[in-house]
């Protein structure tokens, strides 16, 4: 398996991730994308960090939704407390990286919304500075809408340099956009992290992710702009929705994390 292939959580959620971890060192691939195991029960983050243990795979990213609920306009100081949760478990765990969906914008207008997630995630900076752990935001569907504000790769980046964070660039969100090349190359300054899945035409269910190279996303020439711009690290397969799970979560994710491994192989990254 090529050593930048990664694997996200999301996509695994019917198993604990106690196996999520032993089927990623089971098929080779040496990093994961975890959910923030403070939310996957008490004693989730010691189970993680034990089957961490052995080796052969990292936790390399972890993923926290911020002031999902109530939202940005009504948050009370919950998201930073949770985020700085979330914080604490990815240093314990070894994770670099940790990135957010930023939560509703109430009755906020977009620029007053990402004024207060910069207000609101401020004090979390601090700690993931301490801790040695990378804050970014992701680019999400305007379907979720409930729980996000950044829906285009531009808004993605404007809401990472307001916020004082980085980026996740979701190709699975932004692949579609026109001028891209310019855009990651305006977002790769501030990119630690590249999501990757494919997308059928005439699907649409939300989500609606398909196993790379089932679908239309040209994948080769988007990884290829980024790996020429300087993208140094890890390609995070994500994949939930209904082909996901007619086809199983683990044979999706076993065919996808070779489909990628041979693409990137091809393209000497």
């Amino acid at each position: 398996m090529h050593p930048r292939v990664c694997l996200h959580q999301v996509g695994f959620l019917s198993e604990p991730t106690t196996a999520f971890v032993a089927f990623c060192r089971e098929i080779g691939v040496r990093h994961m994308t975890l959910a923030n195991p403070h939310m996957l029960g008490p004693d989730a983050l010691a189970e993680t960090d034990a089957a961490l243990a052995p080796g052969g795979t990292n936790a390399t990213n972890i993923t926290q939704p911020f002031a999902r609920y109530p939202d940005l306009e009504r948050d009370e100081g919950g998201a930073a407390a949770h985020l700085n949760e979330a914080i604490e478990a990815a240093a314990r765990l070894g994770a670099p990286n940790l990135y957010i969906v930023t939560g509703a914008r109430g009755s906020l207008d977009w620029e007053q919304a990402a004024a207060r997630l910069a207000e609101l995630i401020a004090p979390c900076r601090d700690l993931a500075a301490a801790r040695g752990v990378t804050l970014m935001v992701e680019t999400a569907n305007l379907l979720n809408a409930d729980i996000h504000i950044a829906h285009t790769l531009d808004d993605t980046i404007r809401a990472a340099e307001i916020a004082g964070i980085g980026v996740t660039i979701d190709l699975g969100a932004c692949w579609f956009e026109g001028g891209l090349k310019a855009k990651f190359a305006r977002a790769m300054p501030l990119t630690s992290l590249v999501q990757i899945s494919d997308y059928v035409l005439g699907d649409r269910s939300t989500p609606c992710r398909a196993v790379p190279g089932d679908g239309v996303i040209p994948l080769e020439r988007r990884i290829g702009e980024l790996l020429d711009l300087g993208y140094a690290g890890v390609f995070d397969i994500e994949l939930t929705g209904p082909r996901i799970e007619a086809e199983g979560h683990r044979k999706a994710f076993t065919r996808a994390a070779e489909n990628l491994s041979e693409l990137l192989t091809r393209l000497g990254a």
